[in-house]
């Protein structure tokens, strides 16, 4: 099995100073105007890296929030949402993401992918990462 050369990077505490916990918070300020209207919390989580194609996987995880429904609202339309979203930043997030891969790599193009359930209460969007 391959090991994954940039896992010592991406470590909980630098995906958290990439994609603060306060962002959700911002995203459903700026998308309804109000905080209380957000139903799930947004973080950022490594998935891992696969030598075969150059690619880094990260997940932009969408946890249920107490008393609300996450499943009764529309997620497949995200990715779209996302890529574009000034709060969500996924270009500054990958030049950010670039920066901190310093010498070990360069990173290319990046997508966001369809929609994935995880769970009843977690939902994911992924982001794929083509190192040069």
């Amino acid at each position: 099995m391959a090991t994954d050369k940039f896992k010592h990077l991406f470590t909980p505490s630098l995906l958290l100073e990439l994609f603060p916990d306060n962002r959700s918070n911002q995203f459903f300020e700026a998308l309804y105007g109000d905080v209380e209207e957000g139903v799930y919390d947004i973080s950022l989580e490594y998935e891992g890296y696969t030598a075969d194609d150059h690619t880094l996987h990260f997940l932009f995880k969408l946890t249920e929030r107490p008393g609300k429904c996450l499943a009764c609202h529309l997620t497949y339309g995200l990715p779209e949402v996302f890529a574009r979203h000034p709060l969500i930043g996924v270009a500054d997030l990958v030049k950010e993401i670039n920066r901190r891969l310093g010498d070990l790599a360069d990173s290319g193009d990046w997508r966001l992918e369809p929609t994935r359930t995880i769970s009843r209460k977690i939902y994911g969007v992924p982001l794929t990462i083509t190192l040069r």
